[in-house]
């Protein structure tokens, strides 16, 4: 089953990122990709706090939800649609939120982000909670592809620090899938993106997609990219080629056999005992 994730270099404008993304789902759907998933703030990066409120939707409406509801299908797949801001019950916040389209272009989840980044070292900070309203709820969802049913946990970027929350998502039956939309800051991701990654995987014995803002921005700033497909073992699949800069599809395939040969010779999902 061929999975792809989509790396990008958002800017601050929605329109041309949109149609950056939309070539790059045309991209990974030449390939054979069932499932995609695009990375965190797809549709805007680096615009100031008034604008990326002013670009809100509410739930069920919005150019940028039509957008991923027609990408999926016009496809025939799974679009995980990164993140984008929607309303949150502060008025003067927003949620950033992941939602998920079915291969009919309908609405299949939604997780808001729910552990939000604050970093401060040097001239560099960042502190999300200022403009953003933390999400609640742990949140996994099942996609059927050709007859073979994924269980598909979520979360986005800072969410990967906390392991307890992929532990949550798979205590009834465990994961076959985590994706992890991120937009990593260089200084963070340098130390820490692929490490973690590999740790979540190997911890819950299931596959991670991380799909990433990888390179400069407009206004300056720098993400880490090196989007991944790591498989139960922590061996990586696929990865953005040279130095993990630029935009582009990182494809490969997920085998539930795979899952069920790793877990039958390391049982520790079994062995777990908190």
């Amino acid at each position: 089953m061929k999975i792809a994730a989509i790396q990008m270099i958002s800017g601050p404008d929605v329109a041309p990122n949109l149609t950056r993304a939309s070539e790059l789902i045309a991209q990974a759907a030449g390939l054979g990709a069932r499932l995609v998933a695009l990375p965190e703030y797809f549709p805007l990066i680096g615009a100031s706090d008034s604008e990326r409120l002013a670009a809100r939707e509410r739930e069920g409406t919005g150019p940028i939800q039509d957008f991923l509801a027609e990408q999926a299908r016009r496809y025939g797949l799974w679009l995980v649609g990164g993140s984008l801001p929607l309303y949150a019950r502060q008025a003067d916040k927003m949620r950033n939120s992941l939602l998920v389209f079915d291969p009919d272009g309908r609405p299949a989840a939604r997780y808001d982000k729910i552990h939000l980044f604050g970093f401060r070292k040097g001239e560099e900070s960042y502190d999300e909670a200022q403009t953003i309203e933390a999400g609640q709820q742990p949140v996994a969802f099942e996609a059927c592809i050709d007859g073979t049913v994924l269980r598909v946990g979520l979360g986005i970027c800072y969410d990967l620090r906390f392991p307890e929350l992929f532990r949550a998502l798979g205590r009834d039956g465990g994961l076959d899938l985590i994706i992890l939309p991120a937009a990593f800051t260089e200084t963070t991701g340098r130390a820490h993106w692929e490490v973690l990654l590999k740790s979540r995987a190997i911890e819950n014995l299931c596959y991670v997609l991380a799909p990433a803002q990888g390179g400069r921005h407009p206004g300056g700033r720098l993400t880490h990219g090196n989007s991944l497909l790591i498989d139960p073992w922590g061996e990586i699949i696929a990865r953005f080629p040279g130095d993990g800069k630029g935009e582009g599809v990182v494809q490969g395939d997920i085998d539930l056999a795979r899952i069920a040969e790793v877990r039958n010779s390391l049982p520790a999902l079994v062995h777990r005992v908190l």
